[in-house]
């Protein structure tokens, strides 16, 4: 998923959003001290995965954000990642967070406004 994150990124930048983007080489041991630092600094946070977005492994990350950072967010976290469906192995393309998938949900977390 990095790859997409970066490509959409990169797409991001050409429309004057400018991002970080973090890949976890890990769950665990989760790079939490990264994490936090990249929120408090950006104040805003996008989080992709490619499994599903309830129960997800962005839910957990989302929760750590919120309890470390809260004071330095200026939009909620926004969770991008696969459907909350199984996994349609014929549709894969249809399922995983792409580029302009991730790329939505950036600008998203870019305009918003409290």
């Amino acid at each position: 998923m990095v790859h997409e994150a970066l490509l959409a990124a990169d797409s991001a930048a050409q429309e004057g959003i400018r991002c970080e983007v973090i890949d976890l080489r890990t769950l665990w041991p989760l790079d939490i001290e990264q994490i936090t630092k990249s929120a408090q600094k950006t104040g805003r946070v996008a989080i992709v995965h490619e499994a599903p977005k309830t129960c997800g492994l962005g839910a957990e990350i989302s929760a750590l954000i919120q309890e470390r950072c809260f004071v330095y967010l200026q939009a909620p976290v926004k969770r991008i990642t696969g459907w909350d469906t199984p996994f349609p192995y014929a549709l894969e393309n249809e399922y995983l967070p792409l580029a302009p998938r991730i790329l939505a949900g950036i600008r998203e977390t870019a305009q918003f406004v409290a």
